[in-house]
C-alpha cells in the first residue's frame, strides 16, 4: 500500500479555539491533496473555527469561508479579510486589558466561585468579561475590525476556561488554566495576499456558486448508537460564542445555562440528523448527497471520522454516484502517514479504537 508523507508540508500557523472535530491534524493532508488537483479556488463549506480555510489561504488559494455560525464569521473576517494595522488593534486590545472588571450579565450567569466549579468562568474572569464585552460596543468600530478585537477575546477566554472544550456542562472542579487572569492577545494574523470572502448561510446555498474544489467537513455525530443525536448539535456546544459576539443577553434555560434558541427542535441541522428516513438510510447522508450533487464545482474533496455513525462505504458510493472518486485517504495519527485506501480492500475494523481520519477526493 502506498505511503504519503504530509506532516512536513510546511503548513503555516492557525489559531483556533477547543472545537469538537478540530481538523487541525488533519491540515497537511488537506492541503496535500488540494495541491494534487492545480486549481486556485476553494470554498470551505463548513468553516468552523476556519483553521482549513487559514491554512489553505496561508497556501496561496483563494479562499470562501462559509458557516451558519456568529462565531466562525467572525473568525473568518480576522483572519481572511482584515487588513487593519497591528498596532491598531493592540492600542485596542492594552485598554481593554487595562479594564476593571465589574458584576454584570455574564458574571451573574457564568461566573462561579468557591472550590467546586460547575460553571465555564471563575469570578474574577467573568467579572473582566462583563467590562470588556461592553466597552467593545463603545468603540465604534467597523464590522472586520470589530471581528479582530472579539477573536482576541473568544481566544483569551478560551484559555481560562472551565470546561472540556463546549458549553453543554462543565468541570466539576476548576481546572488549573481557569485562575489565570484573563488577558486578550493580538490574534496571529497573517498578510492577505490572495481574493478571500467570508459568508455566514446554509451550506446548500454556498455550494450553488462557482468554486475550482469544494471541501465538505460537515457534522456527523457519534457513532454511539445509544446517543441521542441531539447530543451532538454545534449550535447547542458553543451557544457561548454566540452570545459573547452578539452581547445580546438572551433568555437562557438548564443547568448549563444555553440560549433559549439552543432547544433542539430550533437549533438543529439536517447534517446532525442520524434518524434514518423512510428510504432506510441516514436522513444526514441523504442531505450530504444532495450538497454534492449540488455543488458547483470541478472537484469535492470531503473529511470523514471513523468516529462518525455513517458507513464509509456509503460515503464512498455517494461520492461514485456524483463524479469520478479519484481516491480515498486513510490518515493513521499514530504513524503521522496518509495511505491510499483500495475500495476492494476491508474497511478498518470497526471495534478499532484508533481514530482515524479518511478524506474522500472526487472530480465532478
Amino acid at each position: 500500500m502506498q505511503r504519503i508523507l504530509y506532516m512536513n508540508a510546511g503548513i503555516h500557523h492557525t489559531e483556533g479555539i477547543k472545537y469538537t472535530g478540530s481538523k487541525l491534524r488533519l491540515l497537511p493532508y488537506i492541503v496535500g491533496e488540494i495541491e494534487r488537483t492545480g486549481i486556485r479556488d476553494v470554498l470551505d463549506a463548513f468553516s468552523g473555527t476556519t483553521r482549513v480555510s487559514q491554512a489553505l489561504a496561508q497556501s496561496g488559494y483563494d479562499v470562501t469561508a462559509n458557516d451558519i455560525s456568529e462565531w466562525s464569521e467572525v473568525f473568518g473576517n480576522c483572519y481572511l479579510v482584515s487588513s487593519g494595522q497591528d498596532r491598531f488593534y493592540q492600542e485596542i486590545i492594552d485598554g481593554l486589558n487595562a479594564l476593571e472588571g465589574y458584576d454584570g450579565w455574564f458574571s451573574e450567569n457564568y461566573g462561579g466561585t468557591g472550590p467546586e466549579g460547575k460553571r465555564p468562568f471563575q469570578m474574577h474572569n467573568a467579572r473582566k468579561l462583563d467590562a470588556i464585552r461592553d466597552c467593545i460596543d463603545t468603540l465604534g468600530l467597523e464590522w472586520v475590525d470589530k471581528c479582530v478585537i472579539l477573536t482576541s477575546l473568544i481566544l483569551a477566554l478560551d484559555s481560562v476556561d472551565n470546561t472540556l472544550g463546549h458549553f453543554v456542562s462543565y468541570l466539576s472542579g476548576w481546572s488549573r488554566r481557569s485562575y489565570r487572569d484573563l488577558k486578550l492577545e493580538l490574534p496571529a494574523r497573517f498578510p492577505i495576499r490572495t481574493r478571500n470572502t467570508v459568508l455566514k448561510g446554509d451550506a446548500f446555498d454556498a455550494v450553488k456558486s462557482h468554486h475550482d474544489l469544494v471541501y465538505l467537513d460537515p457534522p456527523y455525530g457519534s457513532n454511539n448508537e445509544k446517543m441521542p443525536p441531539s447530543r451532538v448539535r454545534y449550535a447547542s456546544y458553543y451557544h457561548f460564542w454566540k452570545t459573547v459576539i452578539l452581547n445580546d443577553r438572551p433568555r437562557l434555560f438548564g443547568k448549563a445555562n444555553r440560549r433559549d434558541d439552543t432547544h433542539d427542535s430550533e437549533s438543529g441541522s439536517i447534517f446532525e440528523e442520524f434518524r434514518r428516513g423512510p428510504d432506510g438510510k441516514f436522513i444526514a447522508m441523504s442531505a450530504i448527497d444532495r450538497l454534492i450533487s449540488e455543488a458547483d464545482a470541478d472537484y469535492i474533496l470531503l473529511s470523514y471520522s471513523s468516529g462518525g455513525r455513517a458507513g464509509r462505504e456509503e460515503l464512498a458510493d455517494i461520492m461514485s454516484s456524483n463524479g469520478t472518486l479519484l481516491s480515498v485517504r486513510e490518515i493513521d495519527y499514530r504513524k503521522n502517514v496518509m495511505s491510499d485506501f483500495s475500495r476492494t480492500r476491508e474497511w478498518t475494523n470497526q471495534n478499532d479504537r484508533v481514530h482515524k481520519e479518511y478524506l474522500f477526493l472526487m472530480k465532478k
